[in-house]
């Protein structure tokens, strides 16, 4: 970073910061607490000889251990894309208008969550509903392992609440889809992707974007035959930006499922797999008739259903990781 000529290309630069800052997000971590195991060590023998530093002393082996349980996390991080970008996408799915506003809830969850961790956040496609929320939303998530933390999302999230959009108060189910694919750089990882493989589609941009909305045809839709993959983007207002967007959307989900399919071939020996994926129901939502979240495969449970809304999330996160590493089965307790 310190050559001559570095901020040149700013893409390439930008990617070399974010290199450093992934490093950095394990490298300070881990020195502070090696930092940390001298001083205990030496407060130790202090305290040995002055029992007043035996409450300090409990209150640093706590810290230590936090520390310690927070590095065993990140080594569980160890994904061949789990370092990347993260690309986010929403759908609502049954229920509704309920459904298209809880995808919009689901949105500003992760959202919630990017910006609790300083992580940026770009909207590559929004689809509003005609009457309430989204029908869909792509978003980019940029942070050290984004995408390692955020793929354990990918499934079905259920929400079980009164009904805002219900005149008679009835109790509504609704769902959304979660998908969650790593943003891959040109040269880390090698996807074929052969013209005639793909079609393109055109058409103008809707949603929220001011004068530019529907007066132009800048938006590109991308059908990928062989995997049957389809990708949109509309953020920009230059079709030739938002088809390079939609290319690069389009590499990252075909990079995921080489890797899912390198996952399944390495646990093929085990009669039960963790189900996970983009059509598997994985979190429930309570907001009637008492306030609750649990994660159907892990068991993780929180009580206060706006604190997991605000971005609280990485309880769930760091339980999923574990329980991956673990290579559990599904539970089998389903709330109704």
């Amino acid at each position: 970073m310190g050559e001559d000529g570095f901020w040149n290309n700013t893409e390439k630069a930008q990617a070399t910061v974010a290199e450093l800052k992934g490093i950095n997000s394990v490298l300070k971590p881990l020195e502070e607490a090696l930092s940390t195991a001298n001083d205990l060590e030496a407060l130790e023998e202090l305290a040995r000889e002055d029992v007043s530093l035996e409450p300090e002393l409990s209150s640093e082996a706590d810290r230590l251990e936090k520390m310690v349980d927070a590095l065993e996390l990140t080594s569980l991080l160890s994904g061949p894309h789990d370092g990347c970008d993260a690309l986010v996408s929403i759908h609502a799915r049954d229920g509704g208008t309920d459904a298209n506003d809880w995808a919009e809830m689901l949105l500003r969850m992760y959202s919630a969550w990017a910006s609790k961790h300083d992580y940026t956040v770009e909207l590559l496609d929004r689809q509003d509903d005609a009457v309430a929320g989204i029908q869909s939303a792509t978003v980019a998530i940029k942070g050290p392992w984004a995408y390692g933390y955020l793929k354990g999302e990918m499934g079905i999230h259920r929400l079980v609440r009164i009904s805002p959009f219900n005149a008679e108060g009835k109790r509504q189910t609704s769902f959304a889809a979660v998908d969650v694919s790593p943003e891959i750089a040109d040269d880390d990882v090698e996807v074929e992707i052969k013209d005639e493989d793909i079609r393109e589609d055109v058409f103008r941009a809707s949603g929220a974007g001011g004068q530019h909305v529907n007066k132009t045809s800048s938006a590109i839709r991308l059908t990928h035959f062989p995997t049957g993959i389809v990708v949109q983007c509309q953020s920009e207002r230059s079709q030739h930006k938002n088809r390079a967007t939609a290319i690069k959307m389009l590499r990252a989900r075909i990079a995921r499922l080489q890797e899912e399919r390198k996952e399944a071939e390495q646990l093929a020996r085990y009669k039960q797999q963790p189900k996970t994926g983009f059509g598997s129901q994985i979190r429930n939502y309570f907001l009637h008739p008492d306030q609750r979240v649990k994660d159907q495969r892990t068991g993780h449970y929180v009580g206060n259903f706006q604190s997991v809304l605000d971005g609280n999330l990485d309880g769930f996160f760091d339980a999923y990781l574990r329980w991956k590493a673990s290579g559990s089965a599904p539970t089998a307790e389903d709330d109704s």
